[in-house]
């Protein structure tokens, strides 16, 4: 269910940065522990945006896996279920990588010249 609130916050996101035109696409970065699940955000996308600007707008996911460093020798790995380090079998380490979620991109057309102008978000 937090995907409905996540969601509504990616819609005034863009529809702020979008200023009103029409957006053809918005990519989405989703770490895997995040647990946010790209059909639920897909699937309120769809209800919340319907008569507006974003209607029509693709939703892109790129996700990111998880990856840690290890606490003894400090390389970096991506953990299977057993959290060992393969490079000296210590268990766990500091995590990384994995729990992004934020808007990389929003496409929007540009009405006056039948173009499409592309946003980068940071």
């Amino acid at each position: 269910m937090h995907e409905l609130a996540v969601t509504e916050e990616i819609i005034k996101t863009v529809l702020e940065a979008s200023g009103g035109r029409k957006v053809k696409t918005i990519e989405i970065v989703i770490g895997d522990l995040s647990s946010f699940i790209d059909e639920s955000i897909r699937f309120y996308f769809g209800l919340l945006t319907k008569e507006t600007s974003l209607e029509e707008a693709d939703l892109l996911f790129k996700r990111i896996p998880v990856k840690l460093r290890c606490y003894n020798c400090q390389k970096e790995f991506k953990p299977d279920e057993t959290l060992l380090c393969p490079y000296c079998n210590n268990l766990g380490g500091d995590i990384i990588q994995g729990r992004e979620f934020y808007i990389e991109s929003i496409e929007v057309e540009d009405e006056d010249r039948d173009n499409k102008e592309h946003f980068r978000c940071q």
